[in-house]
């Protein structure tokens, strides 16, 4: 991260700014977010019980199949999605949510693939910004 800035590569573009929600474990939306309240409810996780609706999510990768999509697509209706995803890789089942979600109810959020080091980086609390171009920033 070169002065604060971390450049990131965009998989679905967007703009958003929110507090980091960061977690260095996998987590599997299909019975682990609750997409009425968006709160992680797997009991097993790190995160459990803490909402992350309007936060930037930062997720390493996906535990899980397409119900991942359903699970955020459900969310991004309900209002309670986060604002941003960030993993370490091109994961198709939020890019496919995000895409879904513009189609059918005009709303999505950005999905934005970083290093390893650049994820590492990342603290819970953090105010981040999210460019269209991928780039996050520290607010």
């Amino acid at each position: 991260m070169a002065d604060g800035v971390i450049a990131g590569r965009a998989i679905v573009a967007g703009d958003a700014e929110g507090e980091a929600l960061v977690t260095h474990d996998a987590l599997s939306f299909w019975g682990g977010y609750d997409f009425r309240t968006g709160e992680i409810i797997d009991r097993h996780h790190p995160l459990a019980g803490v909402n992350a609706a309007g936060r930037i999510l930062a997720v390493p990768f996906n535990k899980g199949s397409s119900t991942t999509t359903a699970v955020l697509l459900e969310a991004v209706r309900a209002g309670t999605a986060p604002a941003a995803i960030l993993t370490t890789g091109a994961d198709s089942f939020f890019a496919l949510a995000s895409i879904v979600a513009d189609l059918m109810y005009g709303r999505s959020f950005p999905v934005v693939a970083l290093e390893a080091e650049d994820f590492a980086s990342l603290r819970s609390g953090d105010r981040l910004s999210v460019t269209r171009s991928g780039e996050i920033r520290r607010a």
